[in-house]
């Protein structure tokens, strides 16, 4: 890889970590305790967010039409949420094992911790559920794709692509032939060594 991409992706990792401990810093702050999965609120900060619960009665009624009208279609998607988090998982279960990729640990990606919030009546729990799902979902699948295209096919595009995974930076540039040829079996033993497996 380029020496100046490697320097400035190193960059972008410090950043990453800077960021990840301004965020503790900020939990801290909030006196919220996280135990592994479970998130922990002192008893002053609970009763400072009952304070601003809204009952389902009075966010019924003081729901938005719009809100009302669009919530079947939201909720209808659903059912093929369900099934593409279904055919990802034994897509990968059968197509990683036969390749030796590391499979994808799919609980790292789905995090359910909105309803420890006690100023969340159940609707919005419910809500924030579900949109927990639908990006999960989304990160999980980017993830098992991510790791598939490093597989078969790890060329950057001629154009720039929008939020790339972060396999890409590493993929041969597009064009260099040479390259492709002297780095595929590298970047595919690769993804036998990821540490975050579900084996």
């Amino acid at each position: 890889m380029n020496p100046k991409i490697s320097e400035l992706l190193a960059r972008i990792q410090q950043m990453e970590l800077e960021i990840e401990q301004e965020m503790k810093r900020k939990r801290a702050e909030l006196q919220a305790d996280f135990e592994e999965t479970r998130v922990r609120f002192e008893h002053e900060v609970l009763e400072q967010q009952r304070r601003f619960k809204t009952g389902i009665l009075p966010y019924m009624l003081s729901a938005n039409l719009l809100s009302v009208l669009t919530a079947p279609v939201i909720y209808s998607v659903l059912f093929p949420m369900l099934l593409l988090d279904l055919f990802i998982t034994v897509y990968q279960q059968i197509c990683f094992r036969a390749y030796g990729i590391s499979r994808v640990k799919r609980s790292d990606y789905f995090v359910y911790d909105r309803a420890h919030l006690a100023y969340l009546n159940l609707i919005e729990k419910i809500n924030c559920a579900y949109c927990s799902y639908g990006n999960g979902l989304m990160a999980y699948g980017r993830e098992v794709v991510a790791r598939t295209e490093q597989y078969w096919c790890p060329i950057k595009h001629a154009r720039k692509i929008m939020a790339a995974h972060p396999y890409y930076t590493g993929f041969v540039d597009f064009g260099d032939a040479e390259s492709y040829k002297q780095e595929l079996e590298h970047l595919r033993a690769q993804l036998a060594e990821i540490n975050q497996t579900n084996e």
